[in-house]
């Protein structure tokens, strides 16, 4: 198989590689998908099951734990507060430029309670 592209969880410990060209690409904003991805959309990839091989490694054990905000069963309380990582933001991504910007975890944050 020749990859195409790879990618992979956010822990590192599943891993996919792709052989074939993408059918579609689209943002889905159904509620099985902002679950899925605790955000308000799913960027999403088609491609055929049959050209998709997954690999692994072993996960990383973060200090902190992060619950997505479209996976809570009701998430009318939550208020963005700002934007982080965005060093490695998705040049189609619209930020509200209202909100504080940091390109990677504040300070206050990292550290834990």
């Amino acid at each position: 198989m020749t990859t195409r592209f790879t990618g992979g969880c956010i822990c590192g410990a599943v891993r996919y590689e792709c052989g074939a060209d993408p059918i579609a690409m689209g943002n889905c904003h159904c509620r099985d998908c902002q679950r899925a991805t605790g955000s308000a959309f799913a960027a999403a990839v088609l491609v055929p099951t049959s050209a998709v091989k997954i690999t692994g490694k072993p996960a990383a054990s973060p200090d902190i734990m992060s619950i997505m905000a479209g996976s809570l069963d009701e998430s009318s309380w939550f208020r963005l507060q700002a934007d982080i990582y965005t060093a490695s933001a998705q040049p189609w991504d619209y930020m509200n430029p209202d909100l504080p910007k940091f390109p990677g975890l504040p300070q206050n944050v990292s550290q834990g309670p």
